[in-house]
C-alpha cells in the first residue's frame, strides 16, 4: 500500500481549492447582470443565424434556379481568379524579365566603357585611378546626379581594398540594395542580379533590379553595379492585374445574370407543369399548360396537355362507370327489398308450421329462413356501402363508454365462438373509455373484427384488448389462426375478398364485413389496419379519436401483437405502416 506525502496532499487541496475558487468565479460572471445580457444576446446572435441557416437550407433544396445561379457564380469565381493569378503573374514575368534584359545590356555597355577608361592605368594604387572610376561613373550616369529615385551606378573594388567605392547619384543607404552577399557573388561568380525592395534616398519603399559584372583591368577586378528601379513595371503589373480582376468580375456577374436568366426559361414550365399537375390532382381537370413555340419545352408541354387530356377521358370514364355500378347496386338492393319482403312473409309461414310437416320439409324451412336471413343481411349490406359511395352516410357522434359495447359484442358472439370451439379472451379496463362515437357503428365494427377473428381463428384462442390515452382509443381483435401472406393485410378490406375462395363461411357472412368497417372508421376519422404472418395469425387494430373531428398521430396499442414468436416478427409483414391500410383500401 502507497502512503501520499503531506506535500502531496497539500498541493491537491490547493488545486482542488483553486478550481473551486474558479467554477465560483465563473458562476458569479454568468449570474453578473454584464453576463445575463452577454448571455442573452449571445442567444439571440445564435437563433438568428439558426433561423437563417434553415431558411438558406430550405432555399437551396427548392430552388432550382438558385442552385444553379450558385454554382455558376463559384464556379466562374474560381475559373476568373485562377485566370487572373495565371495572367497577373505572367505578366510580371515578361516585365520583369523585359527590365532584366535592358538592365544586362545597360550594365554590358557601361562594362565596355569603364573598360576603356580604366585601362589607362596600370597599377591599383595610381593616384589617378580614383577620379578616373569616378569620372567613368558620372558618365553612366549621364550627369543625372540629383535624380536620387532614378537608376544608380556604381563601382566598387571587392578584392582591393585600398579603393574606395563610387556611386552615382550619391546615395547613402545603397549597402540596402548592393548586399555583400551579392557583392561576393559578382566578384567570385561572375555576372549576378538580385530584386531588393528599399527605400533610397529616404524615399517610398520600392523594389530595385540590381544587376552587378566584373571589369578586368591590367591592375586587377573591379565590379561594375546597375540599380534600376521597377516602380513602372509594379505599376504596369498592378493595373494588369487590376484590369484583368474588373472583367473578371464583370464576366461573373455576367455569367449568373445569363444563367439566371436561362434557368429561368428552362424552371418556369417547370413550374407551370408542377403547377397544373397539383391542379389536376385536386380534381381540376380541365387545367392545360400554355403552349409557345415548336422547341423542347413546347413539345413538353404538349405531351403534357395531352397526358392530362387522356387522364381526363379516362377519370370521366371510370367515375360514369362507377357511378352507373353504384346506381346499379342500389336499385337493385331496392328492387330486391319488396319480393324478399314477401318471400320473407311467406317462409315465416311456413317456419311457424314447420312441426306440421314431415322432417324432410321442415329442414327445407329452416334452410330457407337461414339464407333469407343472410340474403336479407346481405341486401343491408349493399344498401350501406351504396349510402357510403354516394357520400350519404352520417355520423351520429355523442360521448359514449366503450367498455359496454365490446362487452355486448361479446356476449352476443360468445354461442358462436363455443360451437367452433374458439375461446374468447377480453382484456379490458376498469374504468370507462368515453369517446364521441356513432355506437351503432364501432359496435358493427367490432361484431365484423369479431366474428371475422371466430371464422378464421382454426379452434385457437380469440384476444380481445383495449387502451386509450388523452387522444384516442384502440381496440385490438387477434386470433392465432392461419394469418395473412405478404400484402393481403391490404386486401382483406376490398368487397368480397376472401384469402381462401374454396373455404366456406361459418358465420354466414356476406363478404362486405370488413370494407363497411372500414368506411364506418374513415368517417370517425379513425383507422382501421391489419397485420398477418402466414402461421403467426392475425390482429387488427381499431383507433378512434377520444373527441369527434381530432387528427390520429398515434395509436395507444401497438399493431403488431406483443405475443409474436421470433421469427413471425422477423417477418416483413411485422411492420406496417400507420394508416397505410385505411388510405390506400379501395373505397
Amino acid at each position: 500500500m502507497t502512503r501520499t506525502s503531506p506535500l502531496t496532499l497539500i498541493r491537491r487541496l490547493a488545486a482542488s481549492r483553486a478550481a473551486a475558487a474558479l467554477t465560483a468565479a465563473l458562476i458569479r460572471l454568468r449570474d453578473s447582470p454584464a453576463g445575463r445580457v452577454a448571455g442573452g444576446w449571445w442567444h439571440a446572435v445564435a437563433w438568428r443565424a439558426g433561423r437563417v441557416a434553415a431558411v438558406a437550407r430550405q432555399a437551396w433544396r427548392r430552388s432550382l434556379q438558385l442552385r444553379m445561379v450558385a454554382i455558376t457564380l463559384i464556379a466562374s469565381s474560381v475559373l476568373v481568379g485562377v485566370f487572373a493569378f495565371v495572367v497577373a503573374n505572367r505578366a510580371s514575368t515578361i516585365l520583369l524579365d523585359q527590365a532584366t534584359a535592358n538592365a544586362e545590356a545597360q550594365l554590358r555597355a557601361g562594362e565596355i566603357w569603364a573598360d576603356s577608361q580604366l585601362g589607362v592605368h596600370n597599377q591599383w594604387f595610381d593616384p589617378e585611378l580614383q577620379s578616373t572610376m569616378s569620372s567613368t561613373v558620372g558618365y553612366l550616369v549621364g550627369g543625372e546626379a540629383s535624380q536620387v529615385s532614378g537608376r544608380v551606378w556604381s563601382l566598387r573594388a571587392y578584392k582591393l581594398s585600398g579603393l574606395q567605392p563610387v556611386t552615382a547619384p550619391q546615395v547613402d543607404d545603397v549597402s540596402q540594395v548592393i548586399t555583400r552577399d551579392l557583392e561576393t557573388s559578382v566578384a567570385t561568380e561572375g555576372p549576378s542580379s538580385q530584386i531588393r525592395t528599399a527605400s533610397l534616398g529616404g524615399g517610398e519603399p520600392q523594389k530595385y533590379l540590381v544587376y552587378g559584372t566584373p571589369v578586368l583591368t591590367s591592375f586587377g577586378q573591379l565590379e561594375l553595379y546597375y540599380v534600376v528601379p521597377l516602380t513602372a513595371e509594379d505599376q504596369a503589373a498592378n493595373e494588369i492585374r487590376t484590369t484583368v480582376l474588373v472583367t473578371g468580375a464583370a464576366l461573373v456577374v455576367l455569367l449568373v445574370i445569363l444563367t439566371a436568366l436561362v434557368t429561368r426559361l428552362v424552371v418556369t414550365p417547370v413550374r407551370v407543369a408542377a403547377r397544373t399537375a397539383q391542379r389536376l390532382s385536386a380534381g381540376l381537370l380541365d387545367q392545360r399548360m400554355a403552349v409557345n413555340g415548336e422547341d423542347d419545352l413546347a413539345l413538353l408541354g404538349a405531351s403534357f396537355n395531352q397526358m392530362a387530356a387522356n387522364l381526363q377521358r379516362q377519370i370521366v370514364r371510370l367515375e360514369e362507370m362507377s357511378r352507373l355500378q353504384r346506381r346499379f347496386t342500389s336499385d337493385v338492393s331496392h328492387e330486391l327489398r319488396t319480393p324478399l319482403t314477401t318471400v320473407r312473409m311467406a317462409a315465416d309461414l311456413i317456419f311457424a308450421e314447420r312441426d306440421e310437416f314431415d322432417p324432410a320439409v321442415a329442414r327445407s324451412a329452416e334452410l330457407l329462413q337461414n339464407e333469407l336471413d343472410r340474403f336479407e343481411n346481405l341486401l343491408t349490406d349493399l344498401l350501406e356501402i351504396s349510402r357510403f359511395d354516394a357520400g350519404f352516410a352520417m355520423l351520429d357522434a355523442e360521448p359514449t363508454d366503450l367498455v359496454p359495447i365490446v362487452e355486448r359484442v361479446t356476449e352476443r358472439l360468445a354461442g358462436l365462438a363455443e360451437r367452433v370451439g374458439v375461446p374468447l379472451e377480453v382484456e379490458l379496463p376498469e374504468a370507462a373509455m368515453v369517446a364521441e362515437v356513432d355506437p351503432r357503428r364501432v359496435e358493427r365494427i367490432l361484431r365484423n373484427l369479431v366474428g371475422n377473428a371466430i371464422e378464421h381463428g382454426e379452434g385457437k384462442p380469440v384476444r380481445v384488448r383495449m387502451r386509450a390515452d388523452e387522444t384516442a382509443v384502440s381496440i385490438t381483435v387477434r386470433d392465432h389462426g392461419v394469418g395473412l401472406k405478404p400484402g393481403e393485410e391490404k386486401l382483406v378490406f376490398n368487397r368480397f375478398w376472401r384469402a381462401d375462395p374454396s373455404r366456406a363461411r361459418q358465420t354466414g357472412g356476406t363478404g362486405l364485413g370488413l370494407s363497411i368497417s372500414l368506411e364506418d372508421a374513415r368517417l370517425h376519422g379513425g383507422w382501421l389496419e391489419a397485420w398477418g404472418a402466414p402461421g403467426a395469425g392475425a390482429q387488427f387494430r381499431l383507433t378512434l379519436p377520444c373527441r369527434a373531428g381530432d387528427r390520429l398521430t398515434a395509436a395507444p396499442l401497438r399493431l403488431v401483437p406483443d405475443d409474436l414468436p421470433p421469427r413471425a416478427s422477423d417477418s416483413p409483414l411485422a411492420v406496417s405502416e400507420l394508416r397505410r391500410v385505411t388510405e390506400e383500401a379501395p373505397s
